[in-house]
């Protein structure tokens, strides 16, 4: 059996320019079964630190991030229509080859967000 190389995530608020401390991450494998594999918010620094970085819990299959947008600007003071333009963005992705390590930086505004797989 391979060794999983991991999803890591880095969420930028670019609106401000500064890492998206306590943004909230849920993270969900939907096939081949549907199962949260990881769930809590950024650090200081933007990074989702958890175990899944490293590759717990990873396999192949089909994968969901959600990232709660529009509750980190509201419990940041950001005054936002109701409901926000973003509430929440949802990303698809898949992994076919899980020894390779996935990395998904966020860059996000109340207005739009950018998502990709990255070179970490």
């Amino acid at each position: 059996m391979t060794d999983a190389g991991g999803i890591s995530i880095h969420a930028v608020d670019v609106a401000h320019g500064v890492p998206a401390n306590g943004l909230s991450v849920c993270l969900r494998r939907l096939s081949p079964d549907a199962v949260e594999i990881a769930r809590g918010v950024c650090a200081t620094n933007g990074h989702f630190i958890h175990p899944v970085s490293e590759g717990e819990g990873v396999t192949r299959g089909l994968y969901e991030v959600t990232f709660g947008v529009s509750a980190f600007y509201r419990s940041h003071g950001i005054d936002l229509p109701d409901p926000a333009f973003v509430e929440d963005a949802v990303f698809r992705f898949g992994i076919d080859k899980v020894a390779e390590h996935f990395h998904i930086p966020f860059k996000f505004t109340p207005w739009g967000f950018s998502l990709f797989r990255g070179g970490a």
